[in-house]
C-alpha cells in the first residue's frame, strides 16, 4: 500500500540564485492573482446581468493573454513553465474550493511566506553517490540542479536531514529570511486499512484493550496529559524565550510603524518581528513532533484524543447590541487570551502528527467526544461541576475520588475510547481527495480530466481548456429588458 509523504528542508541558494528565484516568486503569484481577479470580474458580471442560456462560467488555466511586451515584460524573464504552473496552483486551489476543503481562492500577499511551485523540466535531482549517517539510518545525498537552457540557475545546495525518494515536483519557500525546500512522495509500506485495523482491536477483550489504549487529555495550561500520569509541555526556557520574543516582536512592529513604507529601515523591523513570530511557531511544532514520536514509540497501541471542534472554540465572541444601539461589553478581550492560550499549546499539530506517524506503524488514532470529561468521574461516573472546582485537582463529590484533574480528564477519555471502540461505533471518516502530482506525468490532458473546471459541471478540456473562452478576451453577451 502507498503512503504520501511530505519532507521539508533547509537549502541554502546564492545571491543570484535567490534573486532569480524571489523573481519566479513574484511572477508565479502575478499569474495567480491575476486568475483571481479575473474570476472575481467574471463573477460579479455574471451577478449583475442575465447570461443567455448554457453560458458556463469558465475556470480555466490560460494565462498566454496576461503577457505583454508592453505592460508585464518581465513575464518574458522567466520559464513558462512557472507561469502555467501559476494558472495551475490557481485551478487546484478552486478544485479544492469545490469539494469543500479550503474557501474560494484569494489573492496571494507580497509581504508574507513567498513560495514557487516547480515541476520536473525545470529541475533534475542527480545522486552524488555520498552518504551520511543520521540515527542509524543511510541518507544518501543528491545534486539538485533548478532550471534549464537560459534560465539554468546550477545547484541549489540543500540539507537532507532525513531519507527522501525523488518527487515529480517541488516547492521552494522564502520565510523570516530564510529558504526551504519541500515536497512530496508515495512510499511503499505494508500499511494495514484503517477499517481492518479497527475490527481487529474491537475484537479485543476489555482487560487487553486497557493495556494498549492510551488516552489524552489537552489544556491550555497543561498542553498534553495521558492516562499514565505523564505531561506533556515546553521547557521553562523554551516559555521564557517566548515571552521574550513576544515582546521583542511588539517592539519591532512599533519601529515599523514609525518608518516610512517601503524603505529599507522598515524592512528590516518587519523582517525581525517575522523572525520573532517564527521562533513560537517553531517550538511548537518541535513540541508537536516530538510529543507525537514518544506517543508511537511506546508500546499502546490505540490513541483516543478528544473531538476538540479548535477553529470554533477560537471564534471571536459576536458583538451585542443594547436597546440604545450602543454596543454592550461581550467580553471579547477575555476571550481573545482563551484564543491565544489555545493555539498556542498545539492541541491540532499534536494529533494530527501522532495520527500520520501512527498509521505508518499500523497504530490506531480514534476521537471521542469532549463532552464533560472533565467532570465525570471514572470509578462512579458521576458528572457534576463541582467535582472540578480547581483547576490542578478532580475531587467527585459522590464518592470522593480525588485525582490530578488532566490526568483524570485522559482516563475518563481512554474509558470513553474503549466504549466506543467495542460497541463498534468508531468508523473511518471518508477523506476528500484532490489531485496532486506523485508522479512524473504531463500537465495537459490528465491535469485537465482529473480537476473540475466549473461550479455545477465537468468539461474534457486539453492542456489550457481552450474550447473555453477566456474570462477576460471578450466580455459576455447580455439580455438588455426594456420596460
Amino acid at each position: 500500500m502507498t503512503l504520501s509523504s511530505g519532507i521539508k528542508f533547509r537549502c541554502y541558494p546564492t545571491e543570484k540564485q535567490k534573486r532569480a528565484l524571489s523573481q519566479w516568486m513574484g511572477c508565479q503569484r502575478l499569474i495567480y492573482n491575476a486568475k483571481v481577479a479575473e474570476d472575481e470580474y467574471f463573477r460579479t458580471f455574471n451577478r449583475k446581468f442575465l447570461l443567455p442560456p448554457g453560458n458556463k462560467r469558465p475556470i480555466d488555466q490560460q494565462y498566454a493573454h496576461f503577457k505583454s511586451r508592453e505592460h508585464t515584460p518581465y513575464l518574458y524573464e522567466v520559464p513558462s513553465q512557472i507561469l502555467r504552473n501559476g494558472a495551475t496552483r490557481f485551478k487546484q486551489a478552486y478544485s479544492r474550493f469545490f469539494q469543500g476543503l479550503a474557501g474560494r481562492p484569494v489573492f496571494k500577499k507580497k509581504y508574507r511566506k513567498q513560495s514557487v511551485w516547480i515541476t520536473s523540466e525545470l529541475f533534475k535531482f542527480i545522486a552524488t553517490g555520498k552518504s551520511g549517517k543520521k540515527r542509524d539510518r543511510t541518507i544518501y545525498d543528491h545534486k539538485l540542479m533548478i532550471g534549464k537552457g537560459k534560465h539554468n540557475l546550477g545547484e541549489l545546495v540543500f540539507k537532507a536531514s532525513d531519507e527522501y525518494d525523488l518527487p515529480a515536483t517541488i516547492t521552494i519557500s522564502k520565510e523570516a529570511g530564510k529558504w526551504f525546500l519541500s515536497f512530496s512522495y508515495e512510499k511503499d509500506i505494508d500499511r494495514i486499512p484503517e477499517q481492518e485495523l479497527i475490527d481487529y482491536y474491537a475484537s479485543l477483550s476489555r482487560e487487553l484493550l486497557t493495556q494498549i489504549t492510551q488516552g489524552h487529555d489537552r489544556g491550555t495550561v497543561i498542553p498534553v496529559a495521558t492516562d499514565t500520569g505523564k505531561t506533556y509541555d515546553f521547557t521553562g526556557m523554551q516559555k521564557k524565550r517566548m515571552i521574550r520574543k513576544e515582546r521583542r516582536k511588539k517592539h519591532y512592529q512599533k519601529m515599523m510603524a514609525k518608518r516610512k513604507p517601503g524603505s529599507r529601515r522598515r524592512k528590516r523591523a518587519s523582517l525581525a518581528a517575522v523572525r520573532c513570530s517564527r521562533y513560537a511557531a517553531n517550538v511548537r511544532n518541535d513540541f508537536a513532533h516530538q510529543t507525537s514520536r514518544r506517543f508511537v514509540n511506546s508500546d499502546r497501541e490505540v490513541f483516543v484524543f478528544e473531538d476538540l471542534a479548535t477553529k470554533n472554540m477560537t471564534k471571536a465572541p459576536k458583538p451585542k447590541k443594547g436597546n440604545d444601539g450602543t454596543y454592550l461589553p461581550n467580553g471579547a478581550r477575555t476571550k481573545a487570551g482563551l484564543n491565544k492560550a489555545i493555539l498556542e499549546s498545539a492541541w491540532g499539530k499534536v494529533r494530527l502528527f501522532t495520527s500520520y506517524k501512527a498509521a505508518r506503524v499500523n497504530k490506531l488514532v480514534i476521537g471521542v467526544t469532549p463532552h464533560h470529561t472533565s467532570q465525570e468521574c471514572s470509578r462512579c461516573s458521576h458528572t457534576h461541576p463541582d467535582n472540578r472546582l480547581t483547576q490542578a485537582v478532580f475531587a467527585c463529590r459522590n464518592c470522593g475520588f480525588t485525582e490530578h484533574a488532566d490526568v483524570h480528564a485522559a482516563i475518563v477519555v481512554k474509558m470513553r475510547g474503549i466504549r466506543m471502540l467495542r460497541a463498534g461505533e468508531v468508523t473511518v471518516k471518508a477523506s476528500k481527495k484532490m489531485m496532486r502530482l506523485k508522479k512524473k506525468v504531463s500537465l495537459g490532458q490528465e491535469l485537465a480530466d482529473a480537476m473540475r473546471v466549473g461550479e455545477g459541471y465537468k468539461t474534457d478540456c486539453g492542456d489550457a481548456c481552450s474550447s473555453l473562452p477566456s474570462m477576460i478576451r471578450e466580455t459576455p453577451a447580455t439580455t438588455v429588458l426594456t420596460v
